[in-house]
Parts: structure tokens; C-alpha cells; sequence
């Protein structure tokens, strides 16, 4: 054990400068005794700051109003985001499409994504039309605080599947302890009772009450929390929101044809479904390194790279298994609604 300290300590130490967030993975991030003295707090608040400096020099490019709403609320619902006449079609060739799918359960609820990938792209050109719209990718880049290429997948979410345990993405949380893009289009209505993408407005500014929140949370054992919390994806009760002066958690119902677009650091959750059932959506995600000055410079972001980062990532996750899991198992070939 003291062999394998000595021999870690130097990737541990260097942690500290990406976006590490495992208070049970790495010694150092989880130490009490630092960050009593102010450890994970300094992180959150240099990360925090270089987050609004990169979105001050992207904001010339975003939609005032779309702009206004993101820094005000932490997230923006864009209904209509596809001219009408056009999002029928786009749908259709998206829920028609067949090609290879993978399935995570978590709790209740079966999570099935497709990678949209070359093949994908060439299927459905107008797809293609619609990521690399001007003004969809400046608000992305905007929320993600860097000019970054998201991970873009047709997503479908089977809810009441009859597991015995609850859906922890239904708890409301962050992501982590700096800013991230996450984004859902969604192909059809989401009621109130069917699990609606749910956020607390405002929890993704860090107040002085969200950093003594941080602060406290910094200096728990993470072995007597709850094991996601002690990962790095903190859960949050209502009486804690509470003393952080923010609001109730606010459900999204959205008709088809929303984009919503939301900073994970922010306090969300998927809304408790009372009924089965399963949606489709385009979901888009994006986390970068949050201690680099840049805003550009990722080459996992350049043409032919970017659109074949899913299959290379699960790929490598099928290959590492034994050392780190691999949580999303392949399915065969699907379409996004599968009855089989």
C-alpha cells in the first residue's frame, strides 16, 4: 500500500488540474485536511471563474435571448427549434433509422443509445444539417464555455421496466463540480408524469451559500455518503437548496421539437415517470477540461474524428471491462423505438 502511494502520488497530484472529481478515486481531492484548507473550494471557484471568462469571449456569438435565459436560469427550452415543416420528416427518418444500439439499466429505467456516426449521418443528411447549424453550435459552445464538438446520440428512455430499485438519475444532483453541456431535442411531448427533464433555476451560479454547501460537502467522509455523491456527482436535498436560497426543482413539460440545453453544474434530475414509457430524443453532451485557458484546441473536435468518438470510446471501455466496467452493453441492431 505505501509502494503504491509513493508510485500514485504524482497522478493524483496532477489530478488536481483536470476535471477529477472522485473524493473516493483520489486521496488528495478527497482529503479532509485539505480541503479544510480550502482544497476542492479553490478548484470550484477557479474553475467557476475561468468558465465566465471563456463565455464573456463566446457570448458576441449566441442569440441575445436564448443568452439571457441560459445565464439567468442555468438552461434554455427552445420550442420550435426545427422549422414545423421540416421536423416531421426529420423525425421520421430518425425513428425509422436501424443501426447498432446499447442498453444501460439504472433503477427502473432502461437508457438505449444509438452513436450518430457516419453511417448515421449519411442516412439522414438533413441530421448532419441540423448539428452544424450556426446558431445551435454557438449556444453550445456558449453553455459548454468552450468551442467543442459535443457527443451526439439518439437516445431512447424506457421508464417502469419493473427493476426493484429506483432510478438514480431521478435524485437531483450535478454532474460535477464544474460546468458541462448537456443537451436534449426532444421527438416527442414530455408530460409532467412522464419524467420530464427537471432543474432547480439559478443552481448553476456558485453563490456564497453553494460554496459553503461545496465546502461542507469537501470535508464529509465519502465512505458514510452516498457512493454517487462521494464519485463526484453530489446529491442535494430540499432543505439544502433551501439554505442555499435557491427554489424548488421546476419540471420541464415540453412539446416535441424543444431543445433544451442546460449546464449540469446546475442541480437537476429526470422527473419521476408514474406510468411506463419510452421517449426518444437527440441528446448531446460535452466536458472538457475545466482549467485551460483556450477555447479551442480539442482534436477530438475536428471533422472525421468527431463523428466516430462514440464507437472508439465504447470500444475502448469493451476492452478495458475487467479493470473499469463497462455499463453500456451492446444490443444488435435496433431502431430507436424497438418492440422486440
Amino acid at each position: 500500500m505505501i509502494i503504491r502511494r509513493a508510485l500514485m502520488a504524482p497522478i493524483w497530484m496532477l489530478q488536481l488540474a483536470t476535471g477529477a472529481k472522485s473524493f473516493l478515486d483520489n486521496p488528495w481531492i478527497g482529503s479532509r485536511r485539505l480541503n479544510q484548507r480550502g482544497l476542492h473550494v479553490a478548484r470550484v471557484r477557479l474553475a467557476a471563474a475561468l468558465s465566465a471568462w471563456r463565455r464573456r469571449r463566446l457570448a458576441a456569438m449566441v442569440r441575445p435571448e436564448w443568452r439571457a435565459a441560459f445565464d439567468r436560469d442555468g438552461f434554455v427550452a427552445i420550442p420550435d427549434i426545427i422549422p414545423p415543416a421540416h421536423f416531421a420528416a426529420l423525425r421520421e427518418a430518425i425513428l425509422g433509422y436501424e443501426g447498432p444500439a446499447r442498453e444501460m439499466r439504472q433503477g427502473d429505467a432502461i437508457t438505449r443509445r444509438m452513436a450518430i456516426d457516419p453511417a448515421m449521418l449519411r442516412a439522414i443528411p438533413q441530421l448532419q444539417y441540423l448539428l452544424e447549424r450556426k446558431d445551435i453550435l454557438a449556444l453550445f459552445h456558449y453553455v459548454a464555455s468552450y468551442r467543442i464538438t459535443p457527443l451526439h446520440y439518439v437516445q431512447t428512455i424506457v421508464s417502469k421496466t419493473g427493476g426493484n430499485e429506483v432510478d438514480p438519475q431521478e435524485t437531483l444532483h450535478a454532474d460535477s463540480f464544474h460546468s458541462s453541456l448537456k443537451a436534449w431535442l426532444f421527438l416527442n411531448p414530455v408530460a409532467v408524469e412522464e419524467g420530464p427533464f427537471t432543474y432547480v433555476a439559478g443552481s448553476h451560479r456558485f453563490t456564497p451559500e453553494r460554496l459553503a454547501w461545496e465546502r461542507a460537502r469537501s470535508v464529509a467522509d465519502p465512505r458514510a455518503i452516498d457512493r454517487l455523491s462521494a464519485r463526484g456527482s453530489p446529491r442535494v436535498g430540499a432543505s439544502e437548496l433551501a439554505a442555499m436560497k435557491l427554489p424548488p426543482a421546476s419540471a420541464l413539460a415540453v412539446d416535441a421539437n424543444t431543445l433544451v440545453v442546460a449546464d449540469t453544474v446546475g442541480f437537476h434530475a429526470r422527473g419521476p415517470s408514474l406510468r411506463p414509457g419510452e421517449r426518444v430524443e437527440l441528446w448531446s453532451y460535452a466536458r472538457r477540461n475545466p482549467f485551460l485557458p483556450w477555447l479551442g484546441g480539442d482534436p477530438s473536435s475536428l471533422p472525421g474524428i468527431a463523428e466516430r468518438r462514440v464507437g472508439l470510446v465504447w470500444r475502448v471501455r469493451d476492452g478495458l471491462a475487467r479493470q473499469i466496467g463497462q455499463p453500456w452493453q451492446p444490443v444488435g441492431q435496433r431502431t430507436p423505438i424497438d418492440k422486440r
